[in-house]
């Protein structure tokens, strides 16, 4: 069965502020740009922004990591994360309304249908419709 081509539903998340410092202090990131708004200020950002990696606490609260998973009825044990990318067209911020698409983009095999990949790409875009980032995210399920 394929998967290539499916698209699920679009999702909507809103970035608050205290979410980007708890993220930024749980990966250690001290820089007062993601703790301080006079700082994101003098630093030319429209408001607190985002880390690099914080749109996969996006897809997370928005349960797009796991739905496809869910779908198949496939045990979450058996299965693993294999690669994440992100692709940066503009800042995400503070105050922003993030709107999100996923998109199956690519299926196969390994080890003699053993092991199965699947690819999803997930379009970010803001409340003024700017494409913001696109994560494209791998997951390994183990066949057995």
């Amino acid at each position: 069965m394929t998967l290539v081509g499916k698209e699920y539903q679009p999702f909507v998340f809103e970035v608050e502020k205290g979410r980007i410092r708890m993220f930024a202090q749980a990966i250690g990131d001290t820089n007062p740009i993601y703790h301080d708004a006079q700082a994101a200020a003098n630093a030319g950002y429209s408001a607190i922004p985002a880390p690099p990696t914080f749109p996969f606490t996006i897809i997370m609260e928005a349960n797009q990591a796991f739905m496809i998973l869910e779908e198949l009825g496939i045990d979450k044990t058996r299965t693993m994360h294999g690669e994440q990318s992100f692709t940066y067209y503009g800042d995400i911020c503070a105050g922003d309304t993030i709107t999100g698409r996923q998109k199956v983009v690519d299926q196969y095999e390994k080890k003699g249908g053993a092991l199965q990949f699947i690819v999803t790409q997930i379009q970010l875009t803001n409340q003024r419709q700017e494409h913001v980032c696109d994560l494209n995210m791998t997951i390994v399920i183990r066949n057995v």
